[in-house]
């Protein structure tokens, strides 16, 4: 099956769609870094450092660098080494496409992705993919700025994107907004808030003010952080439960093995949420938030889940395991170089390409780059029910051609 990536409105592009996990096809280079691997994203790199270890995957003429923690030690390099094996996989659905691969391993460390952003510039690289955490993106910016060589990097930290350093990750803004607005078409005016006292809820509280703010008559009336700590939730808790009478819509943005507890804690102190909506972000992807009689009916937003059921499938019959989820985020962007490099010309690479407002489709759904280096995806909105997520707002098929702000 050849890889293939869909540029929206354009009939340049090739148009025939390639199920592979929501991303689709072509060149699909897309994102898959969904926020429910956000450890892979943003966590601080391992503090080692190490030789950059080259390599090269494909045999064209344009020539790409990819830039991973393969040697790095636990999730990091787990999750560099699955990433190669999709950019690997991408070249070779997609057909033989005129690219050349430059890996360059970083070892988790934001010195090594200097350099080995550095050899690859020296050595041809028009691009660079990657790398993974936030702190080496900025250093790779440093040398490919001044080169005028984009970068397509991993992070789902949005303070490191920028004008030519782009971000295929799953922002958590994104998830912000999506489920924000649908509550918002559904009649939900009135929101409370419990989020995590860590640097994810940080973003997600700027994020959801904002997301609330931007739809007239919606108001906050209730915003906690809390501690996964049974003690230490309890008062932002009974907080929100006293003011819960006044809201429509209760917003959780944490994972499964909190949100539950939040949950319970919750009817304890009187709540009933089954009046109430409850609102999750990518993190509610997650059979432990399925298995919670309380979280029934609660809604998320995320990729609908088809293209990564059928991408994981096919990189299992070629790799004998599971991939991690980032590992879409890698077989995306080199399928997006690679349908950029057969249809777009000379200009393959430059800023009018990277950001056009139509977008791209990858193997989870539509997405486009922003000027400022952020990314815009149609996200699905799901449903939580005790037999997994049920679609009740599909993803956007299209951007409209309205320009990305």
């Amino acid at each position: 099956m050849s890889a293939q990536l869909q540029l929206q409105g354009s009939a340049d592009w090739p148009t025939r769609r390639r199920a592979v996990a929501g991303l689709i096809g072509t060149a699909g280079a897309f994102l898959a870094g969904c926020s429910q691997t956000s450890q892979y994203l943003s966590s601080t790199p391992p503090q080692s450092p190490q030789t950059p270890l080259a390599a090269t995957i494909g045999a064209g003429q344009v020539k790409a660098a990819l830039i991973l923690p393969l040697s790095a030690a636990g999730n990091a390099g787990v999750a560099g080494q699955a990433m190669r094996n999709a950019a690997e996989m991408a070249i070779a659905e997609f057909n033989n496409p005129n690219i050349q691969l430059l890996v360059k391993d970083d070892g988790g460390t934001a010195e090594a992705a200097r350099v080995g952003a550095q050899q690859a510039i020296d050595e041809g690289a028009e691009i660079i993919l990657g790398p993974l955490f936030a702190q080496s993106v900025g250093f790779v910016g440093q040398v490919a700025r001044p080169r005028n060589v984009p970068v397509i990097a991993f992070s789902t930290d949005a303070n490191v994107a920028s004008s030519g350093i782009y971000l295929l990750s799953f922002l958590p803004e994104s998830d912000v907004d999506r489920i924000v607005q649908y509550a918002a078409s559904t009649g939900k005016h009135s929101y409370a808030a419990l989020i995590p006292d860590n640097p994810y809820g940080t973003v997600v509280e700027a994020a959801f003010k904002q997301a609330v703010a931007r739809r007239g008559g919606g108001q906050i009336v209730a915003l906690e952080r809390y501690s996964h700590d049974k003690a230490a939730m309890a008062n932002p808790v009974r907080s929100v439960a006293q003011a819960s009478g006044r809201a429509d819509a209760l917003f959780i943005p944490d994972g499964g093995d909190a949100v539950p507890d939040v949950a319970q804690a919750l009817v304890a102190d009187g709540v009933n949420l089954k009046r109430l909506q409850l609102l999750g972000t990518g993190l509610w992807d997650d059979p432990r938030i399925y298995a919670a009689p309380g979280l029934d009916g609660g809604c998320y937003a995320a990729p609908d889940g088809v293209g990564y059921r059928n991408f994981s499938t096919r990189y299992r019959a070629r790799y004998n395991q599971d991939p991690v989820r980032t590992a879409t985020l890698a077989y995306d962007a080199v399928a997006l170089v690679a349908a950029l490099v057969k249809t777009q010309g000379p200009q393959r690479f430059s800023q009018q390409v990277l950001t056009n407002p139509s977008g791209f489709t990858g193997i989870d759904g539509l997405f486009r780059f922003r000027p400022d280096g952020t990314n815009e995806r149609g996200l699905a909105v799901l449903r939580v029910s005790t037999s997994g997520a049920q679609i009740v707002a599909p993803p956007l098929r299209s951007f409209g051609g309205g320009s990305a702000t």
